[in-house]
């Protein structure tokens, strides 16, 4: 019962954009320093230690961005999709507050995806672009996130516009999945993960074993890019109230005479 009791005063916390405010600090530092380091070592060690691919060469090193930027791409429109949900639920003004500080950095990711998809089939496919299935359906997901960006920018008033962005970006996890499973249930250049969770990886641990350390300096980046959007988002909308002004102009300390 007390263990319940305290889940729910935390939860009922993280509603509130002040205690968000608090205790994120040290969370943008930690997730910057390991993005880092993790970044900076699978990129030195997929581009000049792995070795290449016995059929496409050196070309496939594109695999160390492009991989990482969908991944964590599709992993931000779900956040994006749970945000909504609570949003609709509890009502809770930092589930919109990360919907809005999602945006950017997923549209930027989705088009880097893109970009890096197309720079890695042109030597591999013969072609630029190709309406393959899990190409388009990233195109889509492209769209959602400049769709709800727009969407935002030309509502006025902050509820409807928190309720409108939710709902799109909830209905629009379904694209997710599609884009997942299109290399099974269609006929597509792309082929299936080379990693996953159930099986034996399909390429030498001396080439998926940077894509891993990529991955997850990718994830530790995305924390630190929307948890540091988050936190200025936060000082934007509560700039009328006493705590963010004593931040920039902290209370002058009373002395007491004598």
């Amino acid at each position: 019962m007390a263990l319940k009791q305290t889940l729910k005063e935390l939860w009922h916390k993280l509603g509130s954009p002040r205690w968000f405010y608090q205790i994120s600090g040290p969370w943008v530092t930690g997730f910057g320093v390991l993005a880092l380091l993790l970044l900076g070592s699978g990129i030195v060690w997929g581009l000049a230690f792995a070795p290449p691919d016995y059929q496409q060469g050196n070309s496939f090193r594109i695999m160390y961005v492009h991989v990482p930027a969908a991944m964590v791409a599709q992993s931000v429109y779900i956040s994006m999709g749970i945000a909504g949900l609570v949003l609709f639920v509890w009502r809770m003004k930092v589930a919109d507050i990360a919907i809005a500080a999602c945006l950017p950095f997923g549209i930027m990711l989705t088009a880097l995806a893109l970009f890096s998809g197309g720079v890695w089939g042109r030597p591999t496919w013969g072609t630029w672009w190709e309406w393959d299935g899990r190409t388009v359906s990233t195109l889509v997901l492209l769209f959602l996130y400049i769709g709800i960006f727009a969407l935002r920018e030309a509502i006025l008033d902050s509820q409807m516009r928190a309720r409108a962005s939710a709902l799109v970006a909830m209905v629009g996890t379904i694209n997710i999945p599609i884009i997942k499973y299109s290399v099974d249930w269609w006929h597509t250049l792309h082929q299936p993960a080379s990693i996953t969770l159930t099986e034996k990886p399909t390429m030498p641990a001396e080439m998926w074993l940077p894509l891993l350390v990529m991955v997850l300096g990718m994830y530790f980046f995305a924390g630190h890019n929307i948890i540091t959007r988050m936190r200025l988002e936060i000082l934007r909308r509560e700039s009328g109230t006493r705590w963010v002004r004593n931040l920039v102009l902290p209370e002058p300390t009373v002395k007491g005479s004598g």
